[in-house]
């Protein structure tokens, strides 16, 4: 693994779970206001726009599937860590290594499953049930690129996990791959207040 003082996987990874989040952010704003502008059109005037739901399914979809990747970066998923903290290191290396490890598996197999739904949906011509009839390869090609996104970051973090733990560099794995202490969570909390 690189070791550049500019370069670091770190770095890298919370840079693009920035940018995702951020993506993920403005589809969201825009769908709140296409939502409140058919709301309104619908209450006042008595128009529809015709479609905002189905463009609401989209963008969760493809919100959805990016988010995935923002929480594996940020170390947000659940995990249980009432007795991880007690436990001697060598087995926290190990527990840490097999959540990540099962999380890109997991990733692995989310991304075959999602591609033969893009496949058939291509092979097929399918089309959204909708007045629109949009055809279902490209709100899905947008929606399995997130996927996609999420393995392969996934895969890049079990790599590097794997590499720390055949190293033994256990200080490391169970920081980057962790779950967060109660101390961690309390100072980025009240980093991101300063920032604000």
């Amino acid at each position: 693994m690189p070791t550049s003082r500019n370069w670091s996987l770190t770095g890298t990874l919370q840079r693009l779970s920035a940018l995702l989040a951020n993506i993920c952010g403005y589809v969201l704003l825009a769908l709140a206001v296409l939502v409140t502008a058919e709301t309104l059109g619908r209450k006042f005037f008595n128009i529809s726009l015709q479609g905002v739901d189905e463009l609401g399914g989209y963008a969760l979809a493809v919100g959805s599937a990016l988010a995935f990747t923002t929480a594996l970066v940020d170390r947000a998923h659940i995990r249980i860590e009432l007795f991880h903290v007690m436990l001697p290191m060598p087995l926290q290396m190990a527990l840490n290594w097999f959540a990540i490890t099962s999380i890109a598996a997991f990733g692995g197999l989310l991304a075959y499953v999602c591609f033969t739904i893009l496949w058939d949906s291509f092979a097929y011509n399918s089309t959204a049930p909708t007045p629109w009839a949009t055809p279902l390869i490209y709100p899905q090609s947008l929606w399995y690129g997130g996927v996609v996104i999420f393995a392969l970051v996934s895969a890049v973090m079990a790599l590097h996990a794997t590499y720390l733990l055949v190293t033994g560099n256990g200080k490391a794995l169970n920081k980057a791959y962790g779950p967060k202490e109660a101390a961690e969570e309390v100072k980025e909390e009240l980093e991101d207040l300063a920032r604000r």
